[in-house]
């Protein structure tokens, strides 16, 4: 067990918040005008972790929170009071979040050992609106680039090869038959690899999955790189996000799929650390005989 003291743990709260605050503030005033945001509302909705959550900071198991002010952390579920202050009571690790901690170790761990594919070029999203009528696009409040026929063209001239279950089900009914693979939910094991996009998007949702035995700093930083996964995921896309500041990866042009796949390799660098701590924390939550660590 790791004390901290009350200056210490009050420095690293503050600055979570902050660094947080910097994606849900802006969000929170979107919303209370009634805008929607093509790009960033994904990361609020499709991961329906609270903001309010997200902002909130949390030691992880094994730290224990010294002074007078780490009483309202007693306001929370699954914490307790100890003779040097307040931790997590991870007797309270049980049950659903157990299950949960089990399946994220099971995809997280077949991820782990496999090369990344950097060859699919961000069609997923071109996937979703081939073929569909203007009122049935996902964004219709966003423009498509090339039009509904330079959209369909582009689907009809590349190689489907999406591997990921949860950008496949949003595909068309048209487009479901030109992809290269038919995942499913329980082939996603077999099926997820670390170059994907929404593989690594998906690690910001196994970390919030363990509310509260989870390190907020693991879950900021899970969420920044979901942040700018997403970014290069709809930057890519068939929309017009210039009104939005957003340049365009054209992956219809070859330069623009060597942009995308140099991205998309630095993306899956960049998450296999935090894919490392989040199987480091489910193998520690998961063996009782462990000393837990903050990861």
């Amino acid at each position: 067990m790791v004390v901290l003291a009350e200056d210490e743990w009050l420095e690293r709260e503050y600055a979570h918040t902050r660094r947080m605050r910097a994606w849900t503030e802006p969000h929170r005033q979107r919303r209370s005008r009634g805008e929607k945001h093509p790009v960033l509302d994904f990361l609020f909705t499709y991961y329906s972790f609270p903001p309010a959550r997200l902002e909130r900071w949390q030691p992880g198991p094994g730290v224990v929170l010294a002074g007078r002010a780490a009483s309202r952390f007693l306001d929370r579920p699954g914490y307790r009071r100890t003779a040097e202050g307040v931790t997590l009571d991870l007797s309270a690790f049980s049950g659903r979040i157990a299950r949960t901690a089990q399946h994220t170790l099971s995809l997280l761990e077949a991820v782990h050992g496999r090369r990344a594919r950097l060859d699919c070029f961000g069609l997923h999203e071109w996937a979703m609106v081939y073929r569909t009528r203007p009122e049935e696009v996902r964004h219709a409040q966003v423009p498509l680039r090339l039009g509904h026929a330079g959209t369909d063209s582009v689907v009809e001239s590349m190689d489907l090869r999406c591997g990921h279950f949860d950008a496949f089900r949003f595909f068309t009914a048209e487009a479901r038959p030109l992809n290269r693979f038919t995942p499913t939910r329980r082939t996603q094991r077999e099926n997820d690899q670390p170059g994907c996009l929404h593989v690594g998007m998906d690690l910001y949702k196994h970390a919030h999955k363990l509310d509260p035995f989870v390190a907020s700093e693991l879950l900021g930083d899970c969420f920044a790189l979901a942040v700018a996964i997403r970014e290069l995921d709809m930057r890519a896309s068939p929309y017009d996000l210039s009104a939005h500041g957003y340049s365009p990866v054209e992956i219809e042009t070859p330069e623009g799929r060597a942009a995308y796949a140099r991205e998309q390799a630095g993306f899956a660098r960049r998450a296999a650390p935090l894919r490392e701590r989040l199987v480091e924390l489910c193998r520690s939550l998961l063996d009782p005989s462990t000393s837990h660590s903050s990861c």
